[in-house]
């Protein structure tokens, strides 16, 4: 499966980007998907998922509310809509799928879980 990130770019806060993630490869509609980030000098953290039939999602508690994540099945595309971005959503963001199944929000915030990366797209938020 190869990843393929893209939307990102420079937004003042309260602005909103769009990321999506394209997939090309083995069966995409069974995996599980996320979107991480990492700001500099910081771990790379969790900020949403989809479960692999797009009927179960998680959130970090600091996006929830402002983003929202959806996957397009027939475009092979998942999507991160981020609204009232904040100085502190700047980071990288790197879309991963896993090959194996995920059950419950452990699993999914686990980054170790996933197998497959995207390149990441930088997301910057400016006052």
């Amino acid at each position: 499966v190869q990843l393929q990130a893209s939307g990102g770019g420079l937004v003042q806060a309260g602005g909103s980007l769009r990321l999506s993630c394209a997939a090309s490869g083995r069966t995409f509609s069974t995996y599980a998907m996320g979107w991480f980030r990492q700001a500099p000098g910081k771990e790379r953290e969790f900020v949403a998922a989809i479960s692999g039939g797009g009927g179960t999602v998680y959130y970090t508690d600091s996006v929830k509310g402002r983003f929202t994540i959806s996957r397009d099945t027939a475009r092979n595309t998942v999507y991160l809509q981020m609204n009232s971005l904040r100085l502190e959503d700047t980071a990288v963001y790197y879309c991963a799928s896993a090959r194996t199944p995920l059950w419950g929000k452990r699993s999914f915030e686990d980054r170790g879980k996933y197998d497959y990366w995207g390149q990441g797209t930088l997301v910057t938020v400016s006052s």
